[in-house]
């Protein structure tokens, strides 16, 4: 039995192992398409007022609860109070829905890895590539059990030897990858008007959908409302300043969707002159317009193969925290030592990850509230479970465990600056908010509004 829990060496560790999972295809493959469809500069100015609001205040008191716990979300608020266990069981449901269907569209990145290292640059860049490939039955589950193999070795490795180390190697290459290729892509012809659609907020692009969608990009791109920042915490060394790491993950996070979508977004502008329908394109934007970008070039399949494998990298490391979060809520709840659980989520992941798979292709029959498979999880959990578990964490540490609980762990090192901030967010501001949005998004889903 494994019953000594593992923890990060220091700060450095966790800060790369809490951006690696922050830091992802949410990043990378979301925020473009998504900054892409509502309104570029507009939709970027209020993912960073949210981003250092709400989700300054959810991810500090979830590191906080996790560090001062010592335990995953099925067991910390269990610990915390008993009354509000069933929030941290809620919680530990969103890891469970994501980890497979992002791991489909990590296997996706894999396909597309080896197609640019093999030199098909051409016919990555046609406009049947993409979709003929994912409605395919059996390549798509091969790529993505390449993908989650992978994810699993990093786990079963453990904290430190596993995560950290990958976390610690693969952030740095990520950075030095996505600036050189964003710097390339705003120098393309045409690309300045995209550039200035992406970056200067237009409040004729604003609408309800617009706050939605950031909201929803928040808690995917920040791992907030999911456990997973929790487990973190629980690893995290009582000596470590859990302020600043938690504003330096923020910082790297926010930087890096931003340069991701300076990679993408001015492209869509080169090929396309910026039609409604090419920024409309959604999940498979990155997917249809970069190879084209990349065709252009010379030394395009080198560059093409170069990116793929930053996006790779960003897909390992918030893979590798997706699983690991899950096998610390079995480990922690059912007393397996790591391997077992290891192995038996992944078995997991590969039966339900094929079935997604198959919903672009022999399933893509299967329709619920109007969504296929894999964008149905992806509601369920980004703008359902998530907003839900936001709110009730809000409320039990809020109003019953207290915020001063929060407050006097991340003072164990430094003094809390932002504490009256933090208190009135966390009691006001942020259930409101959460309330609104939470809504909104369902109204939107069942058809009883239009946007």
């Amino acid at each position: 039995m494994d019953t000594k829990r593992d923890s990060f060496s220091g700060k450095l560790g966790f800060v790369f192992a809490a951006a690696g999972s922050a830091v992802g295809l949410g990043n990378l493959w979301r925020f473009p398409y998504l900054a892409a469809k509502y309104g570029g500069g507009i939709f970027i100015l209020i993912y960073l007022l949210l981003a250092v609001t709400l989700g300054f205040t959810l991810m500090i008191t979830e590191i906080a609860i996790g560090r001062k716990t010592g335990l995953s979300a099925i067991g910390a608020f269990q610990k915390l109070d008993k009354r509000f266990g069933f929030v941290g069981n809620l919680a530990c449901i969103v890891p469970f829905i994501i980890t497979p269907y992002y791991c489909v569209i990590g296997g996706w990145v894999v396909k597309y890895l080896v197609t640019f290292a093999t030199g098909q640059v051409s016919s990555a860049a046609t406009e049947t590539y993409f979709g003929s490939f994912i409605t395919k039955s059996v390549e798509p589950i091969i790529w993505f059990a390449v993908f989650i193999f992978l994810t699993a070795l990093v786990v079963i490795i453990g904290v430190q030897k596993g995560i950290e180390k990958a976390s610690c190697i693969l952030m740095p290459v990520l950075v030095i990858l996505i600036i050189a290729i964003a710097g390339f892509c705003i120098t393309r012809p045409g690309a300045l008007a995209g550039v200035k659609y992406y970056l200067l907020p237009d409040l004729n692009n604003f609408s309800a959908t617009t706050i939605l969608a950031a909201m929803g990009q928040l808690f995917y791109s920040m791992s907030l409302a999911m456990g997973i920042m929790i487990t973190y915490g629980s690893y995290m060394k009582k000596d470590t300043d859990l302020r600043g790491s938690v504003r330096q993950i923020e910082l790297f996070d926010t930087l890096i969707a931003i340069l991701a979508g300076l990679m993408i977004v001015p492209s869509v502008f080169v090929f396309s002159g910026g039609s409604k329908e090419a920024l409309n394109k959604g999940p498979s934007l990155m997917f249809e317009t970069l190879p084209k970008v990349f065709d252009s070039m010379k030394l395009g399949g080198f560059i093409g193969a170069a990116f793929f494998i930053l996006v790779l990298f960003a897909a390992l490391t918030s893979s590798i925290s997706l699983l690991e979060t899950n096998v610390s809520i079995l480990c922690d709840k059912l007393h397996w030592n790591r391997k077992k659980a290891t192995i038996l989520v992944t078995i997991y992941v590969l039966v339900v990850g094929s079935i997604v798979s198959l919903g672009f292709g022999p399933l893509s029959f299967i329709q619920i509230i109007g969504l296929g498979l894999l964008d149905f999880f992806d509601f369920l959990s980004n703008s359902v479970l998530m907003p839900i578990v936001a709110l009730l964490t809000c409320i039990s540490i809020g109003y019953f465990i207290k915020p001063q609980t929060i407050c006097d762990e991340v003072e164990l090192n430094k003094p809390f600056k932002e504490k009256k901030f933090y208190i009135i967010m966390l009691k006001y501001a942020a259930p409101i908010c959460l309330v609104l949005i939470l809504i909104f998004a369902v109204s939107e889903a069942m058809g009883w509004i239009k946007v």
